[in-house]
């Protein structure tokens, strides 16, 4: 019976891989960041920085709930 119980469960490997990449990209963010006070400079950079952050929170949020 235990040994049916540990097969049913889902895999964590996606909900660690990102939301590992979610807070390796906000580390990386920082330190950029606190080298360049301007940083992203322009309206595309942010507008691409929102972006990848957007993407990288989805992906997190939905292998959270599918590994739940």
């Amino acid at each position: 019976m235990l040994t049916l119980l540990a097969a049913a469960e889902t895999s964590k490997v996606p909900w660690f891989l990102a939301g590992g990449a979610l807070a390796v990209w906000a580390v990386v963010l920082s330190a950029i960041g606190l080298k360049r006070p301007d940083f992203p400079g322009n309206d595309a950079g942010t507008r691409i920085v929102i972006l990848i952050s957007v993407v990288l929170v989805a992906v997190a949020m939905t292998a959270a709930v599918a590994t739940g």
